[in-house]
């Protein structure tokens, strides 16, 4: 009998899922908590084989003092709250869950895209406020619109998401640029431009990369100021990507059009934050651009078969990281 631990249940939003399949497995004694605090870990996975974590962090201290750790799933493609280097050393397995969002980061991407264009907001709320009904003509056109038809759109972060970015974008007629491997030991197949062209060409900038050693604060005060004054920058990566305090400045600063995010550094973030104070050029969403019904039941079926795999014959699909 292997005994599994969720430490973060909640995360999944599981109300509206199915997730039998895992309930169903004879061999696995789960144990599901909603949360889980830094504190409470360490006494929750003490007897455990089978870790799930969304984002609870599981650092080498904590993995070294449970060497009864067989398997950590990590329900989500990001992999930077486990410490992998201390799983391998100690022969601890651990599995992500891969291109079960896509779609759905696509969908958002493109929805934060057009709202900014089409001043979707910006127009609800002036209906809303009366504006409307106080106008002399038909139609209320207080905010410039712009289509993105015709517009450079720059990817940085050419995966299975970015990929279906630079489709869809072609598909609203616009030009596609995508920025070279953030990795130095990729070689660049010279389709892929360098970051400092694509911050200069593009309309649109639109991040899909892992945080990593070489993304981390990438979008910093010298990447923004090659950037157009007209520029829309998306980030539905990861937070630490983006420097939020020189994003701040250059949007209330009017150095870069606008900005649609869907991940901070620290999530959830304070009241207070930097990036919460009433920028009107900002749209932010609660990183919720994974989290489609379709997606978070994707990602039950992936963890189905990790388990499933796991317990029949020790054998893991090819994406261990």
């Amino acid at each position: 009998m292997f005994r599994a631990v969720f430490l973060d249940y909640q995360s999944l939003a599981p109300a509206d899922l199915s997730l039998q399949k895992l309930w169903d497995m004879p061999e696995i004694q789960w144990q599901c908590f909603d949360t889980s605090t830094a504190d409470q870990t360490a006494e929750r996975i003490k007897n455990a084989h089978i870790v799930l974590s969304n984002k609870v962090v599981l650092d080498a201290s904590l993995l070294k003092q449970n060497p009864q750790i067989k398997l950590i799933i990590i329900l989500a493609t990001g992999t930077n709250n486990v410490d992998l280097d201390a799983a391998k050393s100690l022969g601890i397995s651990v599995c992500n869950i891969v291109a079960y969002s896509t779609e759905s980061v696509v969908q958002h991407t493109f929805a934060m895209m057009l709202a900014l264009q089409s001043r979707l907001l910006d127009y609800d709320q002036a209906v809303k406020k009366g504006d409307w009904s106080k106008s002399p003509f038909f139609a209320l056109l207080d905010y410039p619109i712009d289509e993105i038809a015709g517009k450079t759109l720059g990817i940085i972060g050419f995966g299975a998401i970015g990929k279906r970015i630079k489709k869809v974008a072609e598909a609203f007629n616009m030009q596609v640029i995508v920025s070279e491997s953030l990795v130095p030991q990729v070689v660049n197949d010279g389709s892929r431009i360098p970051l400092s062209q694509l911050y200069q060409q593009a309309d649109i900038i639109s991040i899909h990369c892992p945080l990593s050693e070489y993304s981390l604060n990438l979008i910093d005060e010298n990447a923004l100021a090659l950037m157009k004054k007209s520029a829309v920058l998306i980030n539905v990566g990861r937070g630490g990507i983006v420097n939020e305090k020189a994003l701040a400045h250059a949007l209330k600063s009017q150095t870069l059009k606008a900005a649609a995010i869907d991940v901070l550094a620290t999530e959830p973030p304070s009241e207070d934050h930097i990036l919460l104070k009433n920028i009107p050029n900002l749209i932010i969403t609660p990183h919720t651009a994974w989290a489609s019904r379709q997606a978070r039941q994707a990602l039950v079926g992936q963890l189905s078969d990790i388990c499933h795999s796991f317990i029949s014959n020790n054998e893991l699909p090819n994406r261990i990281v």
